[in-house]
């Protein structure tokens, strides 16, 4: 097991610490070598991810066919697979081409929340899960388990592969506005620094016209050579400098914009205000598929080994479903897994993601806080079906949830908790209980339904 899941149970203690003994204790985990840190699996991964760029269609076929009957054993092993598999009459000790995984079921999001536990290879304990959860780019909130030293360092070596193609270089200076909490409280502190990685963590809650001259001075104190953003907070912070005169007295290598969609458009407005080149890429909680920006084309190519992607039929503009097989985790692979999201494909790749518009919420001080950041990657939703959020005033907001069979009313206070940690003193939540959620007439959830102007 590598270091950081050994340290894992660990992080919320870490993050509970003042900012002097993190900064101690992140530098002392930082300076043990990345293979020690991340396991030898990252090491393997690296490797991989570098090399797959030089192989020929063959070579990723064998590769593809092996990583996939590998996902099929392993899957078959649990005894929801195994039945589905047997009422379909597939055999994965039989899986010998590509197209033979057309004769595998596909999987929802409904099947994972309500057969999660009997899709767990029993081959594998508990000390080698690790549980994850995600609010989902719709609304609908699941729940799953990694594979402990394989699929965190698989994440990271493949991350570090793609941000290399804008200039990355592993320890160099990131600032990272993204979803980190940095207070709670409206008027609280934009950031804190983060030792373990070397990065800034800036506060995508608090950027606000008022608030920017304090961002200016951290980033000129920091002095980054990446921005690592959500696309969204990335134009907020573009065009407050436009607007206000202000500027950053350092020059960035590369901007990193992920986990919302990024319009051609607004990368080119970004490239030319930032003078740097902008990485955009595409990937989900579940670590299925992973998509990303090539070196000199804009359009995202999935990594043929990370995982297998298929693509549902088109919609009526022309939009088709990402469909996905993760490889190497064999402690809970999704075979053939519908991710509810959409892309326009062209000769395999994507020229665009098509997920929802950047969404907000609004505070009673004006704050706006992206549906991005509030999507949770912790327990508090567990066994709901839905979430979505509904506001008519600012500062008011109502969280409407869908219930599921094991939803319990004690954890209320527990869900109330965490998101008003991440919403801030300037909102007032309501919780509601509701049969269904608001959908939209194409009977897909809808994460946010507002009232307000933008």
């Amino acid at each position: 097991m590598s270091l950081e899941d050994t340290l894992y149970p660990l992080l919320k203690l870490y993050e509970a610490a003042p900012q002097p003994v993190k900064s101690l204790a992140g530098r002392v985990y930082r300076a043990f070598p990345p293979s020690l840190r991340y396991g030898p699996a990252y090491t393997r991964f690296q490797n991989e991810a570098r090399e797959v760029e030089t192989w020929d269609a063959e070579a990723i076929r064998r590769y593809q066919i092996a990583a996939l009957r590998d996902s099929l054993t392993a899957a078959g092993k649990a005894p929801f697979y195994a039945e589905r598999f047997a009422a379909h009459g597939v055999d994965p000790s039989k899986f010998e081409a590509l197209e033979q995984l057309a004769d595998y079921p596909l999987l929802s999001k409904q099947d994972l929340i309500l057969n999660r536990e009997q899709m767990v290879n029993p081959e594998f304990d508990a000390k080698q899960r690790l549980y994850i959860t995600t609010g989902g780019s719709s609304g609908v909130p699941v729940g799953f388990y990694l594979h402990k030293g394989i699929s965190r360092p698989k994440e990271q070596a493949y991350l570090e592969a793609q941000w290399s193609r804008r200039g990355y270089r592993v320890g160099d200076r990131v600032a990272v506005i993204r979803g980190g909490v940095t207070s709670s409280k409206a008027g609280g502190s934009i950031s804190y620094f983060d030792a373990t990685r070397n990065w800034l963590i800036l506060s995508s809650y608090h950027l606000t016209p008022e608030r920017l001259p304090e961002y200016v001075a951290a980033l000129n104190r920091f002095r980054p050579q990446h921005l690592h953003a959500y696309p969204s907070a990335a134009l907020m912070l573009a065009r407050g400098l436009e607007q206000t005169g202000l500027k950053l007295d350092f020059k960035l290598t590369s901007l990193l914009c992920g986990s919302e969609k990024l319009a051609a458009e607004s990368q080119q407005y970004l490239e030319c205000f930032f003078s740097t080149r902008v990485f955009h890429w595409y990937g989900h909680s579940e670590r299925v598929v992973l998509a990303a920006q090539g070196r000199t084309s804009n359009h995202l190519h999935f990594w043929p080994t990370y995982g297998f992607v298929e693509f549902g039929d088109p919609d009526a503009e022309g939009n088709r479903e990402i469909i996905g097989t993760s490889f190497h985790n064999h402690v809970m692979p999704l075979i053939r897994y519908r991710t509810g999201d959409y892309a326009k494909i062209t000769d395999g790749e994507a020229s665009e993601i098509v997920g929802r518009d950047y969404e907000f919420l609004i505070s009673a001080t004006g704050r706006r806080i992206s549906l991005t950041a509030i999507n949770m990657h912790d327990r508090i939703f567990d066994n709901l079906l839905a979430v979505q959020f509904f506001q008519e005033h600012a500062g008011v907001v109502e969280c409407r949830f869908q219930s599921g069979p094991q939803w319990q009313s004690s954890s209320d206070d527990a869900m109330r908790s965490a998101l008003l940690k991440k919403l801030g003193d300037d909102f007032t939540l309501i919780l509601r209980q509701v049969p269904e959620v608001e959908k939209t007439s194409a009977g897909k959830h809808k994460w946010l339904v507002t009232k307000i102007k933008a």
